[in-house]
């Protein structure tokens, strides 16, 4: 299938155009980064320089590509997060979630494509309510801290468009990130004893190591039907659980306590209600639709690998998928 991956360069884009070409697809990934671009030309991809906010930009590459699929990774989260202001953070990722998936949603109809895919989150955007893990049913959370607002209703705007588009469109809800290049920061906040444990650390997170975030992308392009999938690995966790593992992993000392009231004080609403309210997901909809499952089951057994504490035995493009066929 020939493919354009916006945003080929990203946590997402680099491991999925590999794992792309590995399939035998034609591929032409996009970058606002030019120096970037001999890498995704060496292990195979066509590389188009394109400006996801610049309707032209975005038009012409995609022409130029004559995809069958597009799949829309395009984000803006380099530097320091800054969990106070994080609409602050999030501007020119939000920008990207709005302007740049109206741009390419156009473009792609303008060309014929039949499947567009696009990058989601699962997490603080979901409805805190209920039991257990949330599936992609549920709705949304409506009592956000003011920091977060305007983030979620770009979310909100991403996920209606793909899905009211006139073609099959997927919208993959990942989880947290871990893996090589993608959370060194945090790895780093853990080594410093800079990640507390706030309050009784309640809030539950849902994992995914990069490589697995790829591998069910291919999944969805290759034989996913249209909808949302939460693309996550099987054992949510709390932060009281994840924290402190990461930081023995780390080598790092026991993570401090504190509470609730200092972690506001300290880090503010959002990552307290991340810290203490949060809700994880369940894949089920992705391991059966999809026929898809993630390499790293377990966060545990990811982290270690990750960090370079366990070699790995078979490697993510290894596992054998429906019909037989190596993801």
């Amino acid at each position: 299938m020939r493919v354009l991956v916006a945003g080929g360069t990203g946590a997402i884009g680099t491991p999925l155009v590999r794992q792309l070409i590995e399939r035998g697809h034609v591929v032409t990934a996009t970058t606002r980064h030019p120096e970037r671009a001999e890498h995704l030309r060496r292990i195979g991809a066509t590389v188009a320089r394109m400006d996801g906010l610049d309707a032209a930009s975005v038009g012409e590459a995609v022409a130029r590509a004559e995809p069958e699929a597009v799949i829309h990774q395009m984000t803006s989260l380099s530097g320091k997060l800054d969990m106070r202001h994080f609409d602050r953070t999030f501007r020119t990722t939000n920008a990207l979630r709005t302007t740049g998936t109206r741009h390419l949603l156009a473009a792609a109809q303008a060309a014929g494509v039949k499947r567009f895919l696009a990058q989601s989150y699962t997490g603080w955007p979901i409805t805190r309510t209920g039991e257990g893990p949330s599936t992609e049913d549920e709705p949304f959370e409506p009592n956000l801290p003011r920091a977060q607002r305007e983030t979620l209703a770009a979310i909100r705007v991403l996920e209606l468009s793909v899905l009211g588009a006139p073609l099959a469109g997927i919208v993959l809800r990942y989880g947290s990130f871990y893996g090589a290049g993608v959370w060194d920061a945090l790895v780093e906040m853990v080594r410093r004893r800079m990640l507390p444990v706030i309050g009784d650390g309640a809030g539950v997170w849902s994992w995914i190591h990069v490589d697995d975030a790829a591998s069910a992308t291919v999944a969805a392009l290759e034989h996913g039907e249209a909808g949302v999938y939460n693309v996550v690995d099987d054992e949510p966790a709390s932060a009281a659980e994840w924290i402190p593992y990461l930081a023995e992993l780390a080598g790092a000392k026991r993570p401090m306590r504190v509470p609730v009231w200092l972690g506001r004080l300290l880090a503010g609403d959002v990552v307290v209600q991340m810290m203490t309210a949060m809700r994880g997901a369940s894949n089920e909809k992705a391991k059966w639709v999809l026929d898809w499952r993630p390499h790293w089951a377990s966060w545990r057994d990811g982290f270690r690998h990750a960090l370079g504490a366990t070699p790995t035995l078979v490697a993510p493009r290894d596992r054998v998928r429906r019909g037989g066929a190596a993801a």
